[in-house]
């Protein structure tokens, strides 16, 4: 249920700094949102899979926190963020 190594790895290189940048926000939320996107599909099916949804919203809130960082250090980056990531707001 976790993003495969491939798929991190084309994550960090289409949305990283560097090659081996992982730390960086924009990363971190490329990372989370591919892992949101596989577990919001775990969820429709297992819609009683409380835990799992527990960590769902987790991992959204984490998300939040990390785009309201770039929103107040970087705004042209945050929309852009956006933009790619297909992210509502």
């Amino acid at each position: 249920m976790s993003v495969t190594k491939q798929r991190k790895q084309e994550l960090i290189g289409e949305y990283g700094r560097s090659g081996s940048d992982t730390g960086s926000p924009e990363v971190q939320i490329s990372i989370l949102t591919s892992r949101i996107a596989e577990m919001t599909g775990h969820m429709q099916v297992h819609s009683k899979d409380h835990a799992s949804r527990r960590g769902l919203l987790r991992m959204v809130s984490r998300r939040r926190r990390l785009l309201d960082y770039v929103k107040r250090v970087n705004p042209q980056l945050y929309l852009d963020l956006l933009r790619r990531l297909d992210i509502r707001k």
